[in-house]
């Protein structure tokens, strides 16, 4: 069975998701047997760095409402997370282009390296304030990994990866995508939005048995 995961490294709803499916692949009988793809798709292909923190009000200005439901929605999908055990820091979160960080997660890919790095990057970002549009950052994250930093450095600065990057989101575009994490099992069964793990549970069922 394959998996098709569209996300973007800065989505906190993608993080999550990523999770409950994990979690739901916990008690799946052929988990062995599942093939995970990570695709890219970049929420802002243009965005810049900004400062630390001051993510309440990112979340007011990008969607035009006040500051208090702005902090009331984050921190909903923050105790969301928790319960999966994972930990939203957005006192510290470092927006940034993440194009770098989907060029190295291909890279991982091609070093059969893929969900440990792209488990790696999403941690660094939303529990420990990487900046994901610093090429230290991504080094940094992949040496630890065990990934070949110095050849990663290298096929960064040569924008090798990039095309891949950009077809993602094109074939995103054509199967008509249009908000992340999105899923695609076995190319029959599609799954929207960071759902509950019993959701994914039933998609995954329903899927094997398709």
């Amino acid at each position: 069975m394959k998996i098709e995961i569209w996300s973007d490294f800065v989505c906190p709803y993608c993080y999550l998701g990523e999770k409950k499916l994990e979690k739901a692949l916990e008690t799946f009988e052929d988990k062995e047997n599942i093939e995970i793809t990570f695709k890219s798709f970049q929420l802002n292909q243009n965005e810049v760095k900004h400062k630390q923190g001051n993510y309440y009000n990112f979340i007011s200005n990008k969607y035009g409402i006040p500051y208090e439901l702005a902090k009331e929605r984050m921190d909903a999908i923050k105790n969301e997370a928790s319960k999966v055990g994972l930990n939203y820091r957005y006192d510290i979160m470092i927006r940034n282009n993440t194009s770098l960080a989907h060029q190295a997660a291909k890279f991982a890919k091609y070093e059969g390296k893929e969900k440990i790095f792209v488990d790696r990057i999403f941690k660094g970002y939303f529990e420990e304030g990487a900046d994901l549009g610093d090429l230290k950052n991504i080094l940094f994250l992949a040496g630890e990994v065990g990934l070949n930093i110095n050849k990663l450095e290298n096929v960064l600065k040569e924008k090798s990866f990039l095309s891949e990057v950009t077809e993602d989101q094109e074939d995103a575009s054509k199967l008509g995508i249009n908000g992340v994490p999105f899923f695609i099992i076995n190319d029959k069964i599609a799954v929207s939005g960071a759902q509950s793990i019993e959701h994914f549970k039933g998609a995954l069922k329903k899927a094997a048995e398709m």
